[in-house]
Parts: C-alpha cells; sequence; structure tokens
C-alpha cells in the first residue's frame, strides 16, 4: 500500500464502526478518436466526454498514431477516419481490430470504402451529416457491446450489395486508400504486449500514404469552398455542422453563445445559398448537384 494511501483505524467506541466505503463507480467507456481534422477531433472531444459513462483517452491524427495510442491506451471503442495523411484509416484498420472495436467515423461515403470497412472487421460505419448526436453517442455504446451502427449510405451499400450478391471490386479504391498494407503484415496482438516494441514494428513497417484530408468530403476532386467567402470562424462552424452538431454543441466547442453560433449560422446559409442544414452540408462537401441557374 502507498505510504499517502488512507487505512482506516480501529473503531473509536463513541462512534461506533466505521463508515463503509462506498460501491465503486462504474467504469466509464473509454474511447480513442482518430481523425485528422483538430476541429472534428475537438467538438468529439467535447460530445463525448460530456457524457457520463464515456471519456475520449486519447486523439490521433492519422493511422499510424492511432494504432499507437490505441494499444497503450486500450480502450473500448475506436472513433476511425478514413481519409488522413501518413497512414489512412483503411491501411490502420486491421492492425486496430485486433485491439479494439473500431466505429468508423467519416465523411467518405463511397460504396467500396465502405465495403473494404466492414470487410476488414469496422463495426459500424457512420458519414458526418446523416446523424444527430444522440446517435452518435449511442453508437459507440452500441460498438462497445458488438452491435453495429450504419447511417444511411452505408446502409444504402450493404442493401446493394445483398440485392446484387457482389461487392465493389476491391482494388478500386480511390486515393490509393489501403495501400499501405503492402508489404506489412498484419499483425492482431490478442494479448497485453510483452515488449511494447514488438508489436508496434508491425505498423512502422507501413509504408505512409498522403491521403486526402476528411475534410474535403470523400471526394477525389474537393469543392472549392473559397468561392462561399466564409470566414476563418465560419469555416470552422461549417464543418462543426457537417460533423452532426447541434448549435448548443457548437456553442461549446468554439466558446462562444449560442446566439453567436446562430448568427454565424445565418450568414453561412446566405454565403452557401442554402435554407437548411442539409442543404449547407451538401454543399460544403460538394454532394449537393449543380445548378445553372444560381451563383456558385
Amino acid at each position: 500500500m502507498p505510504d499517502d494511501a488512507f487505512e482506516p483505524g480501529p473503531p473509536h467506541p463513541a462512534t461506533g464502526p466505521p463508515t463503509l466505503p462506498l460501491a465503486p463507480a462504474t467504469a466509464r467507456l473509454r474511447v480513442v478518436v482518430a481523425d485528422d481534422n483538430p476541429v472534428v477531433r475537438a467538438g468529439l472531444g467535447v460530445l463525448l466526454s460530456g457524457r457520463a459513462d464515456i471519456q475520449v483517452v486519447a486523439e490521433a491524427a492519422d493511422g499510424r498514431e492511432a494504432y499507437e495510442k490505441t494499444l497503450h491506451h486500450r480502450p473500448d471503442v475506436v472513433l476511425l477516419d478514413v481519409r488522413m495523411p501518413g497512414v489512412d484509416g483503411i491501411s490502420a484498420l486491421p492492425h486496430l481490430v485486433g485491439i479494439a472495436p473500431v466505429l468508423m467515423l467519416t465523411y467518405s461515403r463511397e460504396s467500396e470504402i465502405v465495403h473494404e470497412a466492414l470487410r476488414l472487421g469496422a463495426g459500424g460505419y457512420l458519414v458526418h451529416g446523416e446523424f444527430t448526436a444522440d446517435q452518435l453517442v449511442q453508437a459507440v455504446r452500441d460498438t462497445r457491446n458488438g452491435r453495429a451502427n450504419f447511417t444511411a449510405t452505408a446502409a444504402d451499400a450493404l442493401l446493394a450489395h445483398m440485392r446484387h450478391g457482389t461487392a465493389p471490386n476491391r482494388a478500386a479504391l480511390p486515393d490509393g486508400l489501403g495501400a499501405a498494407l503492402t508489404g506489412a503484415p498484419v499483425r492482431t496482438p490478442v494479448h497485453e504486449p510483452s515488449p511494447h516494441r514488438e508489436h508496434s514494428e508491425s505498423l512502422s513497417q507501413l509504408q505512409p500514404l498522403v491521403g486526402q484530408s476528411s475534410v474535403s468530403g470523400g471526394s477525389v476532386s474537393p469543392p472549392n469552398r473559397q468561392q462561399y467567402g466564409l470566414s476563418s470562424r465560419e469555416v470552422e462552424v461549417m464543418e462543426l455542422i457537417a460533423s452532426g452538431m447541434s448549435n448548443q454543441q457548437i456553442a461549446a466547442t468554439c466558446f462562444i453563445s449560442e446566439k453567436t453560433v446562430k448568427n454565424h449560422i445565418n450568414r453561412i446559409f446566405t454565403k452557401l445559398h442554402s435554407t437548411s442544414r442539409s442543404e449547407a452540408i451538401a454543399r460544403w462537401l460538394g454532394t449537393a448537384p449543380r445548378d445553372p441557374g444560381r451563383h456558385p
């Protein structure tokens, strides 16, 4: 026992027996967040750690760091983006699933990426802009308990696969995703690593692959967002809107009032020629159909 640990003495005759210790608190669900966008990481940290039963224990900006943090912290769930510089999420995924359940949380909505992520062991697939904050929190809890969650895009990809009976060509992943797996043995540690260096070698052999940033909206050619003329703060707010955050969560993340958030959103909608969150997100991600009668 440590020197400074408290050890109750014998009961005092005047006070009776010592008070029984409180029952231990329920362990919090421990999460590692891997996304190359610091705004998204910060927002997820505020959102998830604000729940009494969830704790974000580490953040990572690429697949290699995600593996190292996951190996060190042994979380209950890993939230993993697809497109990250260095080692992308698809390349890191088979290394991570042997350590902890992985929930894909990404802007990447291509059908072939959804299939490859699930083939490699992902426990669910959520596309930013297709879920609410409460749905994300529940998906994290479900992933820890072995229940899969999919947003509409991922569910559609699965349904198409069931109807046609074939998955998209596995060699056709965009942007060279998953290429960092080439030539590297995939190890899935089952027991506590001993020593730590032995298991980290498998990911250290991955060849860095400069992938597209997650904020590109999952397109091979990212949309030209400069045309909208958003300020740096408006860009930050728009990214949080696209991640599915409510006004209250955006206010907490940016340390501003909800009224200020609403003012930013009004200006954003004007600049993006949008009348709703979904329309603004579609324009921001470059997925909205072109309207020749409207500029930009």
